[in-house]
């Protein structure tokens, strides 16, 4: 008892040395205690990759073959160590044949895109940035009708992961996010996507997944991490700055657009069968003696475009991936438009909550559904585009819209997830 008695004097004596060693020992402990779960994860992963890796295949069957686009700079350049760790076992495990490209500087994914081999599988590890690159260097190529049937997986391993959400489950853990995207690639479930192609007056198509965003919010939002010794503060204190350089910050633009276009049914591919050959012999001679009647081509009726001078502080087009397995009638993009009436503070409180998800919008905004649109700025405006959160010049663009372009892999509780949320 007296051993206990003078440990304790010894605390109270030396109270600030006492409080300093809890304190690093509870860290401590902490960060202990989430490396053994990441490596719980890790294991958890391996044997079930290891599953799929023992699957016997046919003697002429050959290995499955992934081509990663790994950009090595994104999450603050920790992106390489976090595939070789979380992503790379799993694969390799699996038994795919995989073959790593890494990219060296900004733009390099687009260039690699455009010469690469056909693959059965395409990974992207990177962030919203190296998505959009990817995308796009291979919508950008002369055969993109045959190549983008190659599957694509998403890796999130970027600082922003906008598509991920919409096909993977989240967590607070970047490993297991790594982790089961990686397995749900393997599990070979897909779902279509859409596409936006965003063309400008000279240069060449840009091609989105999420959307375009202009105007005052998407603004503040390049600027809130300027304000980091704010600490919760920070997203306030932008919005309100921002009213103190300009007030109101309203936009003008002309919006012309398309009415949306009916979605075919959804019916599975189906290979067609070639006739034999007296079949054909018939179909041949009977050509020959009595040539089919040539139709004179239809004339197409021009494409009515309806115009729409809008007011506001911010313009998102968007596609319809945030759900990609809602059931839609029509195939379009979706126009909105915040109302240039906010006061200060409704303008700040709009604004956080865009800060945590830029897809939400106020009940009083403008929503147009079209298929495809014209966005025309006044003279000399400056500022900038966000696309798929990558900055790009404002300038007169016009934006078309390429339904189920593309197949993504989606983890299967995702699905049910998002199925669920539409009952």
């Amino acid at each position: 008892m007296a051993r206990v008695v003078k440990v304790f004097r010894t605390l109270r004596n030396n109270w600030k040395k006492s409080t300093f060693a809890v304190c690093v020992l509870s860290y401590g402990g902490y960060w202990l205690n989430g490396k053994h779960n990441d490596s719980l994860l890790r294991r958890e992963a391996c044997l079930l990759a290891r599953e799929f890796g023992r699957q016997q295949i046919a003697p002429h069957e050959r290995l499955r073959k992934a081509t990663v686009i790994l950009n090595p700079a994104a999450c603050g350049g920790k992106a390489n160590n976090l595939f070789e760790k979380n992503a790379a076992p799993i694969l390799h495990l699996a038994g795919v044949e995989v073959t790593i490209v890494k990219t060296d500087y900004e733009g390099q994914a687009k260039k690699l895109m455009e010469l690469a081999e056909q693959t059965d599988m395409l990974i992207v590890a990177g962030g919203d940035g190296t998505l959009q690159e990817v995308v796009t260097g291979l919508l950008r190529r002369p055969d993109q009708d045959t190549i983008c049937h190659t599957p694509i997986g998403f890796i999130p391993l970027g600082t922003r992961n906008s598509l991920s959400p919409s096909l993977h489950l989240l967590s607070d853990n970047k490993v297991k996010d790594i982790t089961s995207a990686t397995l749900s690639i393997l599990k070979g479930e897909t779902v279509p996507l859409d596409v936006l192609q965003i063309k400008g007056e000279t240069e060449q198509p840009v091609f989105a997944l999420m959307g375009l965003r202009w105007g005052a919010f998407r603004d503040v939002a390049a600027k809130i991490s300027k304000y980091w010794y704010l600490g919760p503060l920070k997203t306030n204190a932008a919005h309100w700055l921002s009213t103190l350089h300009e007030w109101p910050q309203v936009r003008e633009v002309s919006v012309s657009y398309l009415d949306p276009n009916l979605r075919p049914p959804d019916l599975p591919p189906q290979k067609t069968q070639r006739p034999s050959l007296l079949y054909r012999i018939f179909l041949r001679l009977k050509h020959r003696w009595s040539p089919p009647v040539v139709e004179p081509p239809k004339v197409e009726e021009p494409e009515e475009w309806k115009e729409e001078q809008l007011s506001t502080l911010e313009l998102f087009v968007q596609t319809h991936n945030k759900n990609p397995v809602q059931r839609r009638i029509n195939d379009s993009m979706m126009i909105y438009a915040e109302p240039d009436n906010l006061t200060v503070g409704e303008y700040i409180t709009v604004g956080n909550k865009k800060d945590e998800d830029p897809t939400v919008f106020t009940k009083e905004s403008t929503k147009l559904e079209a298929s495809a649109c014209r966005l025309q700025l006044p003279e000399g405006t400056a500022g900038f585009y966000n696309i798929d959160n990558e900055e790009y010049e404002a300038m007169p663009v016009e934006i078309s819209l390429l339904p189920r372009k593309l197949r993504f892999f989606i983890s299967a509780e995702r699905r049910e997830q998002l199925l669920a949320q539409m009952q």
